[in-house]
């Protein structure tokens, strides 16, 4: 018997030594992996170490019988092997030698080979005629526990919501009838306002509590329950209502902040135009002042200078309608006036036309509509006049002189929404994320024998790499936007353009992210993520508009590059322009690091896993893309190009920097929160979750890092290499990581999750 021949020390290397002689495929970088773990085994004699060491020749590989016996070993153990602990072969290799005097302890060493081998159940279960014992999951982590992580302080509000989405008014199910599904949606959003929600972020004497915080995860959680109704709750309370709120004053806010968070007054934001979508400095609609009648008429001049698309558009009785206000013969810009489009009986207002859109790719829940206005006329009273006012002699007035930044701060006041909306794309992701997990923890496929059962998805090294580093994203943009959200609502910050900047950024990058995600999922499916019953269909659809309402993705990462290229300031004539490059440029190629040589190469475990290292990887991507940038701008703008066509020839480049900014941002900001994390344990699981993002990131970037010479393509391959290792050392957790979302049971109704 093997038992007489060999030490303890050295029996429970075996079943290692086994699984990598078995295929024949035993190369330098596992030798070098299982050396230096028995090297550092202190447990092990001279003696043992010399003869594990003579099994790891290549050039002389361990015979047939010498196989045949430990194969014999191991089987004769009668021990089970466990896939659900967090290092399963570790784990029975201890077992295999066990005493009642052993150590519980992990062998360190043995979890080194497991760690840096990638090794996993599914790679040698078929070899051992054990016991296999099939658990999905590992339960080392509390699902809840990383919930209450998530959901901070603000953890009893959001608790008492998802209670809520329990009753029976939010079951899911599937709608063909646009008709009904709408009137089930509006329906759902008034049942939300009874109960105080819709007026969550307004002031108190309005029936709020003021904490856009809360309204924000409210947002998000309903993508739980359909898309649609997150979208028509949005367009009511945060859209409609919050343009009262945060354009309007006192005045506006006691006639009709109330009735708004109660629904009782249904409302839309008719903002965009069929032609001018991103454009709403250049919107056709006029709004014209008559001094004589004291009123506004509010006119579409053209056939395409219709307001489009406009949620809430059929079952609204107001709009706040965005047109150029004009006084007195003169345009003072864009404002925003509260226009009434139906009667008490729901009739059109006269003058009022509104048409459907029609059914579109997702959201037919939401009443999208177009609307004309001819000759509309309204009370001076209606317009939202915060920050531009008629007075009583006629005349206009605005404690901002500059039209420009008049009107950057108007739309500035609105950011919140674009905020909610990168929120509930991360919901999006999130709830795909669940369901294509929990289906790879249950369907199983494809082995090299019949007689044993077939391998679960999720043990596949490829479906673990599809899957598992959007869930690290979801985690980093989750903490993230929490972030951005709270300093939104910090009263205290009176200039919100760094936040205008960054909420611009990390909105197109996460609904990019949750788009990119959620067909990941779909696919990870198979023909079952197809079926709408599944539920990745709906939000394959409803997500899909993220990326472009609220603000063209396109669009906001030229705004967060502008942003940054500007010192945040809005306004670019050259002369301004060039002043601030010459500054900018000085500054940034003082600092620029003329990074070590041997950060080129440097591919040890410790260093790639550092985030100093992710962080300068991170930051000088920025700071190179912002100089490179205002260089070639600068040059542009010497030859004689006008600014406008200068910032055309770099757009590339413009959305370049707009995504490296927001993924350093990210980064940065949830690095910082894994710190605020007391308990050690789930702090280090954090931490991971933001070392796989990072390198999954630098990974997705190669080519640039490469072209700079950052990285070499050592570099770049043992980046690749870790990215894979992390998402093998995290599949033991990886259910407990996605009910770490904290969805409620009784949303995640998709059969295949369930």
């Amino acid at each position: 018997m093997i038992k007489n021949i060999y030490a303890t020390g050295i029996l429970q290397y075996i079943p290692f030594l086994y699984v990598i002689w078995s295929d024949d495929l035993l190369t330098v970088s596992e030798v070098e992996v299982v050396t230096k773990a028995i090297e550092q085994d202190d447990e092990l004699t001279k003696k043992d170490k010399i003869v594990l060491m003579d099994w790891l020749n290549q050039k002389k590989p361990p015979t047939n019988s010498e196989l045949k016996l430990w194969k014999q070993f191991i089987s004769s153990s009668k021990i089970k092997l466990i896939e659900s602990e967090t290092y399963p072969l570790t784990s029975f290799c201890q077992k295999l030698v066990a005493s009642p005097t052993s150590k519980s302890t992990l062998n360190e060493s043995l979890k080194h080979i497991e760690i840096n081998l990638g090794i996993q159940p599914n790679h040698y279960n078929h070899l051992f005629d054990v016991e296999v014992v099939h658990e999905k999951t590992s339960h080392y982590y509390d699902s809840k526990e990383i919930d209450a992580i998530l959901k901070g302080k603000h953890h009893k509000e959001i608790d008492a919501f998802r209670k809520c989405l329990s009753d029976s008014i939010f079951k899911w199910d599937i709608q063909r009838d646009k008709k009904k599904f709408r009137e089930k949606v509006l329906n759902q959003v008034k049942f939300l306002a009874e109960k105080g929600y819709g007026a969550m972020a307004y002031p108190k004497e309005y029936g709020g509590t003021g904490n856009m915080d809360v309204y924000a995860s409210i947002f998000e959680n309903l993508i739980y329950v359909d898309g649609s109704l997150t979208v028509k709750f949005g367009v009511q309370f945060g859209l409609f209502g919050g343009s009262v709120q945060k354009l309007g004053t006192k005045k506006h806010h006691d006639k009709y902040l109330s009735d708004t968070g109660k629904a009782t007054l249904l409302g839309c934001f008719a903002m965009t135009e069929t032609g001018h979508g991103s454009n709403v400095k250049g919107i056709k609609t006029t709004a014209t002042y008559n001094k004589k009648t004291d009123t506004i008429t509010i006119h579409t001049p053209g056939k395409n200078d219709n307001k489009e698309y406009i949620g809430n558009a059929l079952h609204s009785t107001m709009a706040t309608v965005f047109a150029q206000l004009i006084v007195d013969g003169k345009n003072e810009g864009v404002h925003a006036i509260l226009v009434p489009i139906r009667d008490e009986n729901h009739q059109l207002m006269k003058g009022v036309t509104i048409e459907d859109n029609g059914y579109k790719l997702g959201l037919n829940g939401v009443d999208n509509g177009k609307i004309w206005f001819n000759q509309v006329q309204v009370p001076r009273a209606h317009l939202l006049n915060k920050y531009g006012d008629i007075k009583n002699d006629g005349s206009y007035h605005s404690e901002i002189k500059n039209p420009n930044k008049r009107f950057f701060t108007m739309l500035g006041t609105l950011v919140g929404g674009r905020i909610c909306v990168a929120k509930g794309a991360i919901s999006g992701s999130k709830m795909s994320l669940a369901i294509a997990i929990k289906h790879a923890l249950k369907r199983r496929q494809f082995n090299d024998s019949v007689k044993i059962q077939e391998d679960l998805l999720m043990d596949y090294p490829s479906h673990q790499l599809r899957l598992t580093p959007a869930i690290a994203s979801s985690y980093v943009y989750h903490v993230t936007m929490d972030h951005i959200m709270k300093l939104y609502g910090d009263e205290t910050i009176t200039d919100k353009r760094k936040i205008e900047t960054q909420a611009a950024g990390l909105k197109a990058v996460i609904t990019n992210f949750a788009n990119e995600t959620i067909q990941e999922c779909r696919e990870a499916c198979g023909g079952k993520g197809y079926l709408i019953e599944n539920r990745i269909a709906n939000l394959k659809g409803d997500v899909d508009i993220f990326t472009t309402f609220e603000g063209d993705n396109t669009v906001l990462l030229q705004l967060a590059a502008k942003g940054i290229l500007s010192e945040f300031k809005s306004e670019f004539n050259s002369a301004g322009f060039l002043s601030v490059l010459r500054v900018l440029g000085t500054q940034l190629s003082d600092k620029i690091d003329t990074f070590n040589p041997m950060y080129t190469h440097k591919v040890d475990k410790e260093h790639l896993y550092n985030p100093n290292f992710h962080r300068h990887a991170f930051s000088y991507r920025t700071r190179r893309l912002t100089y490179t940038l205002a260089m070639r701008i600068r040059a542009y703008i010497k030859k004689g190009v006008p600014a406008y066509q200068a910032f055309l020839k770099v757009q590339t480049h413009l959305l370049a920097l707009g995504k490296a900014y927001s993924i350093e941002l990210a980064h940065e900001t949830f690095i910082n929160f894994t710190e605020t994390i007391s308990d050690e344990k789930h702090k280090l699981l954090f931490q991971k979750l933001g070392t796989l993002y990072a390198l999954h990131e630098i990974r997705n970037d190669a080519q640039w890092y490469l072209e700079q010479g950052y990285i070499g393509g050592t570099k770049s391959k043992a980046i690749r290499q870790r990215v894979e290792r992390l998402c093998t050392e995290l599949r033991p957790h990886i259910e407990v990581l996605v009910d770490g979302f904290g969805i409620p049971e009784h949303c995640l109704t998709a059969p295949i999750a369930n």
